[in-house]
């Protein structure tokens, strides 16, 4: 997990520092967001100092209803030393009583003219990407027919000269040799280039590292994209049984996220390229409830029905 602190916060989302010279270095631990309703009334009993908290225009309404005790009293109490900061949306007034309390704990208070609902989902997906589970992958991340395909395999099988074939017939490069992969919710892998150095270069044996954007076009690579599916590359083993049909279901399990896995032989007069094509395809007919292969077996079964009730009869 990312570390990530207030000023990442402030220089992702453009917010505005209000208070000076605070601690713009605390740590965010947590990606929840709180809107301290309750605790504006004197309820403090579950506030959360540790997360972000997002004042808006119900929440300062109701404050300005206060005395000018109890307005001291609750912004003291809520910005605390372990507040990473306290945001102001709509671009609303700050009141001078969380200025005073920010003040003498050196809690960073922020603002910005974004509403308040969307700020928040902002922060949130902000800080869901980053503090969410991620590992590295060997492999190739390519975009087939707007499918996510990693491609797998053991080093020197010929893995990014298949995603350069692709590449020509119009798919897209994520990532070549480090594939980074997170886990932004349940059933919801996004994977990336895994350094800044190797983004959108593509290493082939024989030629060296070329730059898909440069010779292709910005149109051939992308940033990041979701992990549909993995085809994993293996020398042809001529003892090995290879599923014919696609009835065999397998799977790859990243993080906690099960994704379909398609073992594919390579041998010398295969076009692995055209075959990774023809399984992204695939791929989207079952998505959309057409399974080829179940409806071949069907098929087959009605047949072998048909030809024992002749012989029967």
């Amino acid at each position: 997990m990312n570390k990530v602190t207030t000023r990442d916060l402030i220089e992702k989302l453009n917010l505005e520092v209000i208070s000076d010279n605070h601690d713009l270095n605390r740590i965010i631990e947590e990606s929840d967001i709180s809107r301290p309703a309750l605790e504006l009334a004197g309820y403090f009993s579950h506030y959360s100092p540790m997360r972000v908290q997002v004042l808006g225009n119900s929440e300062l309404s109701f404050f300005n209803l206060l005395s000018g005790k109890e307005k001291k009293s609750r912004m003291r109490m809520l910005a605390t030393r372990k507040t990473p900061c306290i945001i102001v949306a709509r671009g609303l007034d700050v009141p001078k009583e969380l200025i005073e309390a920010a003040a003498k704990y050196e809690t960073p208070v922020l603002r910005t003219n974004s509403v308040t609902t969307k700020i928040i989902s902002k922060i949130n997906t902000y800080l869901q990407q980053e503090f969410a589970p991620d590992t590295s992958v060997h492999g190739v991340f390519i975009e087939v027919y707007g499918i996510g395909v990693l491609i797998t395999g053991e080093s020197g099988i010929g893995k990014s000269e298949i995603a350069l074939e692709l590449i020509k017939r119009g798919h897209r490069l994520v990532a070549d040799d480090r594939v980074d992969i997170k886990e932004l919710d349940y059933d919801l892998l996004i994977g990336r280039c895994g350094s800044s150095l190797i983004k959108n270069l593509l290493e082939i044996r024989g030629l060296g590292i070329i730059n898909v954007m440069t010779l292709f076009g910005t149109g051939a690579v992308r940033d990041e994209k979701r992990v549909n599916m993995n085809v994993h590359l293996e020398t042809w083993d001529s003892k090995k049984d290879y599923d014919r049909i696609g009835l065999m279901e397998e799977y790859r399990v990243i993080h906690n996220t099960k994704v379909v896995k398609k073992t594919i032989p390579v041998r010398p007069g295969r076009n692995v390229a055209i075959i990774i094509e023809s399984a992204a395809m695939n791929f989207r007919l079952n998505k959309m409830g057409i399974n080829t292969a179940k409806e071949f077996e069907e098929r087959l079964l009605n047949e072998i029905v048909s030809k024992q009730e002749d012989n029967y009869e």
